[in-house]
């Protein structure tokens, strides 16, 4: 952290680089993923063929881009932060919904601020592992199948192998559109709710006064 400004260092130019291909990617696999679930309602302008094409361009799109992810935790000190803690985790999960479902709005402070040591919270943090170590490798695995039907087992118990892979692979989608719009949500609490949209663009994070006086 520097002393001068109170800014921490917590997005390289690889990650932000990354967090930006992976949000834009992500938005437009939901948008064409709805018009090609919902292809007999005229929910948006967009030829179904069309929507086909873009869906699996976005969809190797954010599957490249997610290798470079998984790697750079392997090999740059980003890793830290996805670092499994058992020991309190139920604890200091607890502490962290009690303030958001209280705390709060009652403006008591952050019981787990931004700090060196700590990009996420509790919550924060065990979501965004299972997001992205089991949802999005979910979502890509059974694209990846779905764009090659002939990989995919003919039948499962009498029911078609293609079939239970996409109702898997939309099932998945729409959790991870709803983690989306939640990680949106939470991205705007804070003392300025534009802090940390900023922070993802210039790579660093405004420290407050109250988090200053605050252990990491």
């Amino acid at each position: 952290m520097t002393a001068e400004n109170n800014k921490i260092y917590l997005y390289p130019v690889w990650l932000r680089i990354w967090h930006g291909i992976n949000a834009i990617g992500i938005i437009l696999l939901i948008l064409t993923g709805i018009r090609l679930q919902y292809s007999e309602l005229s929910l948006m302008p967009m030829d179904f063929s069309l929507a086909v094409q873009l869906h699996n361009i976005f969809g190797i799109i954010v599957t490249v881009n997610y290798f470079i992810f998984f790697v750079g935790n392997l090999v740059t000190p980003n890793k830290k932060y996805y670092k499994i803690k058992p020991k309190g985790l139920v604890k200091r999960v607890t502490k962290q919904v009690n303030y958001y479902i209280s705390g709060l709005f009652k403006g008591e402070e952050s019981p787990f601020p931004i700090s060196e040591k700590r990009k996420f919270n509790p919550l924060q943090k065990y979501a965004y592992i299972f997001v992205m170590y089991v949802f999005v490798p979910v979502a890509i695995v059974t694209g990846i199948a779905l764009l090659f039907p002939e990989l995919i087992i003919e039948q499962v118990y009498s029911v078609s192998g293609v079939f239970l892979t996409a109702i898997l692979h939309g099932s998945v989608g729409f959790l991870i559109s709803i983690f989306l719009l939640i990680h949106i949500y939470v991205a705007s609490i804070g003392k300025n709710p534009l802090d940390n949209f900023r922070s993802i663009v210039n790579g660093y994070h405004d420290v407050h006064p109250s988090e200053k006086n605050k252990k990491s």
